[in-house]
């Protein structure tokens, strides 16, 4: 395996970079790096925190994080050997084992863990710019997500699904943070943009919190049965209240996507069940770290919304604990 070239936050340090290897067992112990997300989401603290848990409670291991475009490079990585562990959404995931889309002609060994919580599908944008449905994105000024996020790819989906060209109906479409989005439309650089994630996210938040911003979230779950014929049951409709972000004053009727902790199918399973231990252990102080985590239950442990096959020592895992899978 090589080494990534890509900087590592450490989470037991809270974001002090490190240089560290993939899953790699040597005599003085294990390094795993852990494939997260950009700092304005969620994966990066959750990831952070898993880090810190992994590295105190399994002997010898020294767990580190990646931070990346989002899932799309997590399972890129993953299938290269450049991390050992990843969060990522279910349509990366499903597009990489199957090597379709941003995947195509190398399909990723990838084999989920633990199903976590749901990501939404966030179209923020401003009461000002008058943009109101999906449609209404036409001739203006779009980032459509990170280069290798999950983001994009869904955003693809949600702009075909409307009827858009994503190449010819914007006046300009850029491949954005949501964190650099924010700033874009503060300054007047851009009149919406998509992000996929948990709620909230800082990045919103922050924007929703700048004086004299009203920010408005796209409704855009009528597009459901579009993308699902196009892509497969893998979205799902869901509702993000109003008032979750500040100045949010409506209820925002969005598509959804599942999240999972993934890892290669030849990890050992000594190794797969140690890490769901500690992960579980730590479930409470997890949710301490981002409300999403209090979504990782045995409930929410369901072939279905898992996307990928389980590896068999998480399957064996979590029967153990006392979930169903169905």
């Amino acid at each position: 395996m090589m080494t990534s070239n890509i900087g590592r936050r450490s989470l037991a340090a809270l974001g002090a970079a490190v240089i560290a290897a993939p899953t790699i067992v040597r005599a003085q112990g294990t390094q795993m790096a852990i494939a997260t997300g950009t700092t304005g989401g969620v994966y990066y603290p959750l990831g952070g925190a898993l880090a810190n848990y992994l590295s105190r409670g399994i002997p010898g291991m020294s767990a580190t994080v990646e931070v990346t475009g989002g899932s799309v490079a997590n399972f890129q990585l993953l299938g290269a050997g450049r991390v050992g562990m990843l969060f990522g959404q279910v349509d990366a995931a499903v597009d990489g084992l199957r090597g379709a889309g941003p995947f195509r002609g190398r399909a990723v060994p990838a084999r989920a863990i633990a199903v976590l919580y749901t990501n939404r599908m966030q179209v923020v944008t401003t009461a000002a710019t008058g943009i109101r449905s999906i449609t209404d994105l036409r001739g203006k000024r779009v980032s459509t997500g990170a280069p290798g996020s999950a983001t994009e790819l869904f955003a693809f989906r949600v702009i075909a699904a409307a009827g858009l060209d994503r190449e010819r109906d914007f006046r300009a479409r850029e491949r954005l943070s949501p964190a650099e989005s924010t700033n874009a439309i503060r300054d007047g650089k851009l009149d919406a943009y998509f992000f996929v994630s948990g709620v909230p996210t800082s990045a919103i938040t922050d924007l929703g919190a700048t004086p004299g911003t009203q920010i408005h979230l796209v409704d855009h779950a009528d597009l459901h049965a579009r993308i699902v014929q196009e892509n497969g049951p893998v979205y799902f409709p869901e509702v993000i209240p109003a008032g979750t972000y500040p100045g949010q004053r409506t209820d925002n009727q969005q598509l959804s996507v599942a999240n999972i902790l993934a890892v290669r199918d030849d990890m050992s399973a000594e190794m797969v069940t140690n890490i769901l231990r500690v992960t579980w252990e730590n479930r409470e102080d997890w949710a301490r770290v981002h409300a999403e985590a209090r979504n990782f239950t045995l409930a929410a442990q369901k072939t279905a919304a898992a996307g990928i096959p389980w590896h068999p020592a998480a399957e064996a895992f979590w029967r153990s604990a006392g979930a169903t899978l169905a």
